[in-house]
């Protein structure tokens, strides 16, 4: 059970439900278990939801180039269920495996830098600087740079929240009554 008990299924609110049931259809969500703990927070699930939305399937650098952002960063903050599910086709365990040093992959040289984008970001952010900024205009529109950075900044801290939360843990919630939840995304 994670550490802050989630809202029964049952209880979500409407907003909340219809939410969560959109973003699984959409494949935007595999899980329901962390929204159902998020949802405590209409406007925290709403600013989490929104930043979804607003990327998911749209990204000015691309679904793969995204999805490796993703994972990298799934990776960096420990999150099991993240590194696990893959929402881009195209996608390889190999590719996923030299995410931990993306020169020994077959990355354009885009995905590259989005990846270092999402390292720097985790790991050193003093790295983030101008000769990193003239190295991404390189490839990169300006567009595509504030998208992949703002978007590498939400992936870091959503996953240290995820983490936070250990949302798959076996200890007895900190925070909140035991509710029967899904851990699992099933049609809804």
């Amino acid at each position: 059970m994670p550490r802050i008990a989630p809202i029964a299924w049952e209880d979500l609110n409407d907003e909340a439900r219809q939410r969560i049931e959109a973003g699984v259809a959409t494949g935007m969500y595999r899980m329901t278990l962390p929204l159902q703990i998020v949802a405590h927070s209409p406007n925290a699930l709403r600013g989490m939801d929104e930043g979804y939305k607003a990327v998911f399937g749209c990204s000015s650098v691309g679904s793969r180039t995204q999805e490796l952002m993703r994972l990298r960063s799934a990776q960096i903050g420990a999150c099991g269920p993240c590194s696990l599910s893959r929402k881009d086709d195209s996608l390889t365990e190999a590719d996923v495996a030299c995410l931990v040093d993306p020169a020994l992959g077959t990355y354009s040289s885009e995905e590259r830098l989005a990846i270092m984008t999402v390292d720097r970001m985790a790991n050193d952010p003093e790295a983030l600087d101008e000769a990193f900024l003239r190295e991404l205009a390189e490839v990169f529109s300006v567009e595509q740079i504030v998208e992949i950075s703002w978007y590498a900044g939400q992936l870091i801290g959503g996953h240290r929240f995820m983490h936070m939360l250990d949302v798959l843990g076996n200890s007895e919630p900190v925070i909140g009554a035991t509710a029967p939840a899904r851990a699992e995304a099933v049609p809804v």
